[in-house]
């Protein structure tokens, strides 16, 4: 996606009309995870036509029944477009499943996205990234950097807050969990789907170096999934050589 594009025009330009009804999954789950559900869910529906519920949920709950047969269950139960079927995930997901929680998790919004088609009699669209999301807004780690600089000083860091916050709110957007190493600064943010992403970092960068010129304008962004300071570091040194205090990503 290009910079001035944002999701919203993306996903009309993708169907070629604006669709009913969107929905994002809140959760943070492996977005690998998520393609094998998807994909086992699409070829379930392709080879099996399941209108009623499995008369065998009860192993659900059974320790012995193996990983591999619970997923399978809950993909049928998923397919099945009554109220029971949400209430019987709810009760999965409740029960502490442990390693399947994520899988349940997917399974229960598969099921309550038909039976919101089939009860509003209108079509979906289903917005899904490895960091989740809520209402119309998507969640997105940001990495900032300082510029020739070995660590933010308590006065960079109030101003990075304020900033970015300040940024933030003009275009509906919350900066989340905001985290210093060293000269590098971490966030979360939850941005509008129809907001141009970069613009608000690009903005809060800018107006932070009006006191100072201390951040480097580039910046890392992904919705896929959150780095350590560690995996960030390996990131940067894997690009360019990282010296600590220097404008290292510049060329």
């Amino acid at each position: 996606m290009e910079d001035h594009e944002n999701i919203f025009d993306k996903i009309k330009e993708l169907l070629g009309s604006l669709p009913g009804r969107m929905n994002i999954m809140e959760e943070m789950i492996d977005l690998d995870l998520q393609l094998e559900y998807f994909e086992d869910s699409k070829r379930l529906r392709s080879t099996s036509d399941i209108s009623e519920i499995p008369a065998d949920t009860d192993k659900l709950f059974e320790d012995e029944i193996s990983d591999d047969e619970k997923k399978l269950l809950l993909l049928k139960i998923a397919s099945v477009e009554k109220a029971e079927s949400y209430r019987i995930i709810e009760k999965f997901l409740k029960n502490d499943p442990g390693e399947l929680r994520d899988w349940g998790r997917l399974a229960l919004q598969e099921n309550r996205m038909l039976l919101e088609s089939k009860l509003l009699d209108e079509n979906h669209v289903f917005i899904s990234t490895g960091l989740g999301g809520k209402g119309d807004r998507l969640r997105y780690f940001i990495v900032i950097f300082g510029k020739q600089i070995s660590s933010f000083s308590d006065l960079h860091k109030k101003i990075i807050r304020n900033e970015f916050e300040i940024s933030s709110k003009k275009f509906n957007a919350e900066i989340e969990d905001l985290k210093f190493s060293e000269s590098i600064a971490a966030m979360y943010a939850m941005v509008p789907l129809n907001v141009t992403i970069k613009q608000i970092f690009t903005e809060a960068i800018s107006e932070c170096n009006l006191y100072g010129d201390f951040l480097i304008p580039e910046f890392i962004i992904t919705n896929v999934k959150a780095l350590s300071f560690d995996e960030i570091r390996e990131y940067i040194k894997s690009k360019r050589k990282y010296n600590p205090g220097r404008d290292f990503l510049n060329k």
